[in-house]
């Protein structure tokens, strides 16, 4: 198949397919921890979990979220996922930081890779109404069910408990639950997940990734939240985030970031030997073309021409794309979801990358 012939199939496959997903409105609506009454399937559990520090509602002490002593011990979750046997590690994963729309860019890129055929796991915080929707697994991206989440917490229970005393009960609400969506994604043979950090990136519980089970690392914004969890400065919460780019793993900036923020995401990359991508880049367009409405759901029209010019130079001529989150904010995250799209393409064409994801998205029909 020629090269003309494989953009084809792969712009046909993100028109198709890109912002239908129903997990989008999902993440674009949700603001904060539900407090909403659980399936009672799901009573113990919630028990269990309730009974460790939760600080999405406690809130998150000073400079929790930075790469220094005040930081969380990352080497606990790290401990933790090796009681597990490291479910981590069995298979790819694309990591999400950011101050705004890692949730969106999350949906959208689930969608691309489901749409596909792919079975995904996607991992995202917080939730609306039930924590199931935090995660969401195979190739219709359904949230997991409270019988399985259930069933599959019963049977790690018991590593869980031990961790917990090893650790003088200091492992918290989000790192255990953290670990059981990644036993669950390996359980279910996942094949790529999409995995949103909670705050920051370089002491996240979701930072337990390896470098040679990172697809690609995602920065979609760098703004002034969790000020003081994150150091006090722009400057430091771009580090913080920073601490999510692997070594020889490629990163997608979203952006548009002010130029003194970019140079650090980039002095980072660069650090690492990582390639850069950028959705804010000279050569990208997009722009809302109007509305319409798909069996009676509104959606925006887009156009979305790419054409990266640093590191990696994929491009690719989106137009007419129907996107079901409205809001200019969510066409750029389209076009940061599209730009990882192009980046995992590029990798499975020119390197010996061992998940070889391009060849699935651009033959299947």
């Amino acid at each position: 198949m020629n090269n003309l012939s494989i953009l084809c199939r792969l712009t046909r496959s993100i028109q198709r397919n890109m912002l239908c997903s129903v997990a989008g409105l999902v993440h674009n609506t949700r603001h904060a921890f539900s407090t909403l009454r659980e399936d009672p399937e799901l009573d113990e559990m919630m028990e269990f979990l309730d009974s460790l520090k939760n600080f999405e509602k406690s809130g998150v002490p000073k400079g929790a979220g930075t790469d220094s002593e005040d930081g969380f011990d990352l080497g606990r979750m790290r401990r933790l996922m090796g009681l597990m046997g490291n479910p981590q590690s069995r298979f790819k994963t694309v990591h999400i930081a950011g101050t705004k729309g890692k949730g969106s860019t999350a949906a959208f890129l689930s969608s691309i890779l489901r749409a596909e055929g792919y079975s995904v796991g996607c991992y995202t915080s917080p939730h609306i109404q039930t924590i199931r929707e935090r995660i969401t697994l195979g190739k219709w991206g359904e949230p997991v069910s409270a019988k399985a989440l259930n069933h599959h917490f019963n049977t790690r229970r018991e590593v869980i408990e031990r961790a917990v005393k090893l650790e003088n009960g200091c492992l918290s609400h989000f790192e255990v639950f953290t670990a059981i969506a990644f036993s669950l994604f390996a359980e279910e043979n996942t094949e790529i997940a999409v995995v949103e950090a909670g705050l920051g990136g370089a002491r996240d519980a979701t930072n337990v990734i390896s470098g040679p089970d990172l697809a690609i690392s995602i920065i979609t914004t760098v703004g002034e939240e969790h000020l003081d969890a994150l150091g006090g400065s722009l400057e430091s919460i771009a580090v913080a985030k920073s601490g999510i780019v692997k070594n020889g793993r490629p990163l997608v900036i979203g952006g548009p970031l002010v130029p003194s923020i970019e140079y650090i995401l980039r002095r980072k990359a660069s650090s690492m030997s990582s390639p850069v991508v950028s959705a804010s880049d000279p050569g990208n367009r997009s722009a809302l073309k109007g509305f319409c409405e798909v069996t009676g759901i509104p959606r925006q029209l887009c156009d979305i021409v790419l054409q990266i010019e640093k590191d990696y130079d994929p491009s690719i001529e989106l137009l007419g794309v129907k996107l079901r989150m409205l809001g200019a904010h969510q066409l750029q995250n389209a076009v940061t979801a599209t730009c990882a799209a192009l980046c995992l393409n590029k990798q499975g064409k020119d390197s010996n990358f061992s998940f070889v994801l391009t060849s699935k998205i651009v033959l299947a029909s």
